[in-house]
C-alpha cells in the first residue's frame, strides 16, 4: 500500500472501491457496512471499545436488519469485570446452538455481480522484518497469557518450502466440494524493491527456485473484526479451539464480513454449488444433519465444507475433522497439510510446545532437516541387516546406501535434540519423527563410533558441540530469512505464522512457479482482474 493511500482498508484504496461497489449491488446498507468495517479496524488497534462499537451502531443495525445479536454494550461492560475479560466472552459469542434459521428471510441477490479482484499485500510500514527470536518471544508471551482455553488452532507456513504447486488448493476444493474457482487458499509468487528483476533463490532443500512466495488462507483471527460486524452471529469464533466459522443456516448473505476482513478471505455464493448436501452427506454415508456428515459440528451447527447460495464461506481449517466427525486420526489435521509435498504447512494446536506449528516456528531449521532426514535414513532394522559388528563410516555409508549428510544430519539432530517427546495430543509429527531419528542414531551408534574425532570431522559437525550441530542444520535446511504474520499491527492476532520473506509494501504478484494450466478442479478467478491490470499497474501493492 502507498504510504499517500488515505483508505481505511489496509489492502488499499483500489480494493476499497471494489468492496463498495460490491455492497452497492445488494439491498444492504453500503454506508452502514464500510463505517462499520472502518471502525472494526479501529477496535482491533484499540482506537475503540467494544461497547463503544456496539452502541454506536446498535440502533442503525437494528434499523437495517430488524435485530442486532452482536454483544451488548452491558455484556462488554461485564465482562470487563470477569476474569476472561471481554476477549473470553467474545470467543464464545454465538457459540451455543441455533435452533432458528434465518435464511429464510435473506434478501436474493442477482447472480451476475463480478468476482472482486485478487487482494494487494504489503507490511504496515517500511521497517525491518522481524527476527525469528524476536517473533517467538512475542508469541510465548501470548501464548503464557492465553486464559482458559488452552487450544488454539493454526498453522505454520514455510514459505521457502513453498512451490507454487497449488495441490493444496486442490485438496481444499476436493475436501469442500468447493466450486471451481472458489478457493479458501491462494498461492503466489512475489516480487518487491528488494527482489525486483527476479526474486533470489533461497537455500533451502524443496524450495521454488527464483521465486518468493505468500500462501493466503483465513488467518482465523483471535480479534477478529470480521465477527464484530455480523448483525446475527453466523459469523463467531468456537470457545474450544479458536477457529473462526460461519453458521450458513444464519449467515443472511450481508457481506459485511466480507469488508471488514483485512486479508481479502471472504467468498460470497452466488449461484446453487455444483454439489448438493445430499451428494456431501452420501461422501461419509449418513444423511444430511446426521453426526459426521461433513457439514455440521460437534455443536449441530452448519459450518463446514461449501456455503449455500447466498451465504459467506471461506476457509474453516476443516472443523469437522477437529471434531472427530471423520474419524479420530483425522484431528488435528487439514486437507492442505495432508496433500502439501514439500511440508510447508504445518498444521496444530499453537499454544502446544510440541505441535506441529510450534515446533516449526520456534526452531525451523531442525524441524526442516528432521522432515528431510525422515525420509532417506536407515530404520534400526536396516541397520542391523546390513551391518555387522564394529565397522567404520565409509563402509557403513555404503553398506546401508546413503550419503555422509544424511548421517551427518541425523548425529546433528541428536545433538540439538530437548528432552521433550511426543504427547498423546494430535499433530505431534515433528517430533515423533525425531524419536525415530534418535532411534536410528543409536542404533548405527552400536556398529559406527559417531564420536570420534575424524568421523566429526568428515561428517563436518567440528567438535561435536551443540553450536557445530545447530550450524550444521542450518547449512543443511536454509536459514530462514524471518518469522512474521500478516498485518499484525492490525491487533487481530492472526494464528498463521510465516517463515520467509515478508512482501514490502510495493510488492506486486508475478507470474512465478503457480499454474492452473492442467488442473481441470481449479481456476484463478481473479486472474482476468489481473490482466486488466488491478495489481501492479493500477497502483494497488501485495
Amino acid at each position: 500500500m502507498s504510504t499517500d493511500d488515505e483508505s481505511f482498508h489496509p489492502l488499499g484504496s483500489e480494493w476499497e472501491d471494489d468492496l463498495e461497489t460490491m455492497l452497492d449491488d445488494t439491498e444492504y446498507d453500503t454506508d452502514l457496512g464500510m463505517q462499520m468495517a472502518q471502525d472494526a479496524f479501529r477496535v482491533t488497534k484499540g482506537e475503540l471499545s467494544e461497547a463503544e462499537f456496539h452502541e454506536k451502531y446498535h440502533d442503525d443495525v437494528m434499523e437495517e436488519f430488524g435485530e442486532d445479536e452482536r454483544p451488548t454494550k452491558e455484556a462488554h461492560e461485564e465482562a470487563q469485570k470477569t476474569a476472561g475479560g471481554v476477549a473470553g466472552m467474545l470467543k464464545s459469542f454465538g457459540d451455543g446452538d441455533s435452533t432458528e434459521s434465518r435464511r429464510d428471510t435473506m434478501k436474493k441477490m442477482g447472480a451476475g455481480a463480478a468476482a472482486v479482484g485478487l487482494g494487494a499485500w504489503g507490511t504496515a510500514d517500511d521497517g525491518p522484518q522481524a527476527s525469528l527470536g524476536a517473533a517467538q518471544e512475542d508469541d510465548d508471551e501470548a501464548a503464557d497469557t492465553g486464559g482458559e482455553n488452552d487450544l488454539q488452532w493454526g498453522m505454520t507456513i514455510d514459505l521457502e518450502r513453498c512451490d507454487g504447486c497449488l495441490t493444496c488448493v486442490d485438496a481444499c476444493t476436493q475436501e469442500n466440494d468447493l466450486d471451481q474457482g472458489v478457493n479458501w487458499m491462494y498461492v503466489l509468487a512475489f516480487e518487491d524493491e528488494l527482489s525486483s528483476g527476479g526474486s533470489p533463490a533461497p537455500d533451502v532443500r524443496g524450495g521454488a527456485d527464483g521465486f518468493d512466495m505468500l500462501v493466503r488462507p483465513c488467518q482465523h483471527c483471535t480479534d477478529a473484526p470480521c465477527e464484530k460486524v455480523c448483525p446475527t452471529t453466523a459469523r463467531h469464533t468456537r470457545d474450544k479451539d479458536g477457529l473462526v466459522l460461519t453458521d450458513y443456516d444464519v449467515c443472511i448473505g450481508c457481506r459485511y464480513c466480507q469488508v471488514a476482513c483485512p486479508y481479502g478471505v471472504n467468498y460470497f455464493q452466488w449461484g446453487e454449488p455444483d454439489v448438493s448436501t445430499d451428494e456431501i452427506a452420501a461422501q461419509m454415508d449418513v444423511e444430511p444433519g446426521e453426526e459426521g456428515d461433513h457439514m455440521t459440528d460437534e455443536r449441530g451447527r452448519w459450518v463446514d465444507a461449501r456455503a449455500p447460495r447466498g451465504v459467506m464461506s471461506k476457509c474453516t481449517m476443516c472443523p469437522t475433522r477437529q471434531d472427530g466427525m471423520m474419524g479420530d486420526e483425522m484431528v488435528g489435521t487439514t486437507a492442505c497439510e495432508d496433500a502439501c509435498p514439500p511440508d510447508a504447512i504445518q498444521f496444530g494446536n499453537v499454544n502446544d510446545e510440541r505441535s506441529d506449528a510450534y515446533q516449526h516456528r520456534e526452531n525451523p531449521n531442525k524441524s526442516r532437516s528432521i522432515i528431510d532426514v525422515h525420509h532417506n535414513m536407515p530404520s534400526p532394522d536396516e541397520i542391523d541387516e546390513e551391518l555387522d559388528g564394529d565397522t567404520d563410516l565409509e563402509d557403513a555409508l555404503e553398506a546401508l546406501e546413503i550419503e555422509s549428510d544424511v548421517v551427518a544430519i541425523m548425529k546433528a539432530i541428536e545433538i540439538t535434540t530437548e528432552d521433550l517427546g511426543p504427547s498423546d495430543e494430535e499433530n505431534t509429527t515433528i517430533l515423533e519423527q525425531e524419536q525415530e531419528v534418535l532411534e536410528s542414531v543409536a542404533t548405527l551408534e552400536e556398529y559406527v563410533d559417531l564420536e570420534d574425532e575424524d568421523v566429526l570431522d568428515e561428517l563436518r559437525l567440528g567438535d561435536g558441540e551443540e553450536s557445530d550441530a545447530e550450524s550444521r542444520l542450518r547449512n543443511f535446511a536454509g536459514n530462514p530469512r524471518s518469522m512474521f504474520k500478516l498485518l499484525e499491527d492490525m491487533g487481530t492476532n492472526p494464528n498463521i505464522a510465516y517463515i520467509g520473506k515478508q512482501p514490502g509494501p510495493n510488492a506486486e504478484q508475478v507470474e512465478g512457479p503457480v499454474s492452473y494450466d492442467g488442473w481441470d478442479s481449479l481456476t484463478d478467478n481473479r486472474k482476468e482482474v489481473l490482466d486488466e491490470g488491478t495489481v501492479g499497474d493500477a497502483g494497488v501493492s501485495l
